[in-house]
Formats: structure tokens, sequence, C-alpha cells
């Protein structure tokens, strides 16, 4: 399912226009992103939540060249941690 899908299923579901749902989410990921960001993490009860993680530099090999060795530097990521209701949806 990629974002028009889903804009398409919000608009149906709750019966507002295809361009309202496809602002709405717009508007989710922006603040996402925006307290990523600033060192925040986003919580949804029940869902899961998503954080921030910074990846330490460190060596690592040239897949073109396996003797040469690199330096892969650090890095934040995004990082998604499950919440209970979606682990055990996916269980059933």
């Amino acid at each position: 399912m990629n974002k028009s899908e889903l804009a398409d299923i919000i608009a149906e579901k709750t019966e507002v226009s295809k361009k309202q749902a496809e602002n709405m989410l717009e508007v989710l990921e922006q603040t996402i992103i925006s307290t990523l960001q600033s060192g925040g993490e986003v919580s949804l009860t029940g869902f899961g939540t998503f954080m921030a993680k910074r990846r330490d530099a460190r060596m690592g090999v040239n897949p073109q060249n396996p003797s040469e060795k690199i330096q892969i530097p650090a890095v934040t990521v995004p990082k998604f941690k499950a919440g209970k209701s979606l682990k055990d949806a996916l269980k059933s």
C-alpha cells in the first residue's frame, strides 16, 4: 500500500475528501519528522513508537574491494518499536 492508497482508505472511512485525507497524512508525516529532528519521540499507544537513534561511527569494508577498510561516519537513524496491539494483531 502506498501513500495515495492509504489516503483513499482514510477518505472513505472518515467521509472526508481525498485531498483532506492527503493533507492529514502530510501533516502527520511532517509532525513526526520535526519531532524526531528535535530529539523527541512519537508514541501512538498500542500501535508503536517512532524514535531517532544515533549510530556510532565504525570501520567497514568496501564491497568492491573487500581488503580495503573504510570509515563509516556516525549517523542518526529512524527507529520504530511496534506496540502491543500491533504485535498481537500480527500474531493471529
